[in-house]
């Protein structure tokens, strides 16, 4: 066995270029066409996901083989070979075997145990059996990796964080809300329309939104994935619109996900409290898909909002709260700056919001939001800034009861999820009132929950043993043409001493030649099959690839009769093995 896989992923690369390397259909075929056309290649397959894209392919050469498939990667992805090769890794043979085996449990996701990856994997084996670029390794990998996953998820308990990214989000969102308590009614912009936000989309469609606003760069996109989500039988109702509108379309939304690949902030902490400030509240009832359909395709009236709060800005919006006049606006100015600099604290495992801990006493305004800052000088404006943060120090160090308080507490007019790497959103919006912000950053955290590390010492367990289990197999079917040739050799050797036996002894009737052939047999079956068994089990044992080649000197077997064995074993790899071959 000489696997090699070649890829990166969320783990190695920002979502920026993962998305600039996203391969579609077509380049998955081309790819693995190339791939196998490559000389170093012998069959291959692509597992291509919004957070991963891998070559596999059993090579002859380690770096021949990793040159060609960087190059090829890079090539068929769009990014220039130079740009992608710092985000590549490479597994060889039991790493390979491993990595594939830890993908396959949920362990290398960025939610841990998720289980929409098995049927990404199970996706990639069947196109490469669909190309028959997918040999007898290919095929023997992702089929036992696929057993690997689900072994992991039935004697596990990791399925406790298994669900897809997007859903382990709007659970942090939504705290301990069931989601689709949570989600329904609710309106929602998706900004990108990538694999990812696809995903989103779907994934808030099926949790029960009224209404989803699709903004991307490229507009085409967008459109296509409204009609989709129209056309999904949900009953939700999706336009798109240009990025833009995006601005606009905060106030008017209850929650937003955002995943590009934009390598800059797509939301600032001005944006979003310029919209919190201005918004309206939600209409009665959603429109229909005509109208949204209307919404997008012409402007709205401009908002009937005061000359101070048009422009974007530290202070923009605030001027519309009543009793925020008395506010010094230079105080408003450094809170605002402090925010943009501050950094984050952990806080909930996910949960990031201006009320972040209202156990904590002595906050001179008190946890009721934007409402109570009516008539709060500007003192006790800046106060409430430091108090707000001594109170997410509390919240990490309590995060499940701080968690609890806050839904209750604070009446969320914004809920953000931003699944990009590098990030969408301004960490800084956590400040806001009545703003409520989850990331990738603090989804890992929340992921990392200690009730979990058993669970995930038990599945990185059976990857181990699984991993070993794969390697003998494949060791011990690697010596298997030996062992066929051997046994052909010497059924060979049977027959034409049988034949000279009729020379010698022409008179003997059918019922005795059949009995002394069936007697050389037993005794060449019998002289081969400790020797055959006991060669199996060295050849499964680390370090034991020698003992086939030593079979072949020993025998003077024929080296093309061996490797006509090896490529018809390839050219039906759904086929088992003899039985009677070498048991």
């Amino acid at each position: 066995m000489s696997l090699l896989v070649v890829g990166l992923s969320h783990r190695s690369a920002p979502v920026s270029v993962l998305e600039r390397a996203s391969l579609s259909a077509d380049a998955k075929i081309k790819l693995l066409h190339d791939t196998l056309a490559a000389e170093p290649a012998a069959e291959a397959a692509v597992l291509a996901t919004c957070n991963r894209i891998e070559l596999y392919a059993d090579v002859d050469k380690f770096h021949a083989g990793v040159a060609e498939l960087s190059t090829l990667l890079a090539q068929h992805s769009g990014v220039a070979l130079e740009e992608l090769t710092p985000y590549l890794y490479v597994h060889y043979e039991d790493r390979a075997v491993h990595h594939l085996f830890s993908v396959a449990c949920g362990l290398d996701s960025m939610v841990v145990g998720e289980g929409q990856i098995l049927g990404q994997i199970k996706d990639a084996l069947a196109l490469g059996q669909e190309l028959h670029t997918a040999g007898r390794l290919i095929n023997d990998l992702f089929q036992q990796a696929l057993r690997v996953g689900k072994r992991a998820h039935s004697e596990t308990g990791i399925d406790r964080a298994g669900q897809s990214l997007v859903t382990f989000g709007l659970e942090q969102l939504a705290v301990r809300v069931p989601v689709g308590e949570w989600a329904a009614g609710k309106r929602a912009l998706v900004i990108g329309a990538g694999s990812m936000s696809s995903l989103a989309a779907a994934t808030l469609a099926r949790v029960g939104v009224a209404e989803i606003v699709v903004a991307n760069r490229t507009a085409d996109r967008a459109e296509r994935l409204a009609e989709i989500l129209v056309a999904s039988g949900t009953g939700v109702a999706a336009v798109a619109v240009p990025m833009a509108r995006v601005a606009d379309e905060l106030t008017r939304v209850d929650v937003v996900v955002s995943c590009t690949g934009a390598t800059g902030l797509v939301l600032t902490a001005d944006d979003v409290l310029a919209a919190v400030s201005r918004g309206s509240a939600p209409d009665p009832a959603p429109q229909t898909p005509a109208g949204l359909k209307e919404r997008g395709s012409a402007p709205d009236p401009a908002p009937q909002t005061p000359p101070a709060t048009a422009g974007k800005g530290p202070q923009a919006g605030l001027d519309v709260s009543a009793g925020l006049e008395s506010a010094d606006a230079d105080v408003i100015a450094r809170l605002v700056a402090a925010a943009r600099d501050g950094g984050r604290l952990a806080d909930a495992g996910a949960v990031r919001t201006m009320a972040a801990a209202v156990e904590a006493d002595g906050c001179p305004v008190g946890p009721d939001g934007r409402a109570a800052l009516t008539g709060v000088d500007a003192n006790s404006l800046e106060l409430h800034g430091t108090w707000a943060d001594q109170g997410e120090a509390a919240a990490q160090r309590q995060p499940r009861r701080s968690a609890r308080t806050q839904t209750d507490a604070t009446a969320v007019r914004l809920a953000l999820l931003d699944l990009a790497m590098p990030r969408d959103i301004d960490a800084a919006v956590h400040r806001i009132p009545g703003v409520r912000l989850v990331d990738i950053e603090s989804l890992a955290e929340a992921s990392a929950d200690a009730p979990m590390a058993a669970d995930v010492d038990a599945v990185r367990g059976i990857v181990a043993e699984e991993v070993a289990a794969f390697g003998a197999a494949q060791r011990a079917a690697h010596i298997t043409p030996t062992v066929v040739a051997l046994r052909a050799m010497a059924a060979e050797v049977v027959a034409m001493e049988v034949a000279r036996l009729d020379g010698r002894v022409p008179d003997l009737d059918e019922r005795q030649r059949a009995e002394v052939t069936q007697t050389v047999r037993r005794v060449v079956d019998k002289l081969l099959h400790a020797p055959t068994v006991r060669v199996k089990q060295l050849a499964s044992e680390p370090g034991g690839a020698g003992y086939a080649e030593a079979l072949r000197e020993l025998f003077d077997l024929d080296p093309q009769t061996v490797a006509s064995v090896s490529r018809a074993d390839a050219a039906d790899p759904m086929n088992d093995d003899d039985p009677g071959r070498a048991s």
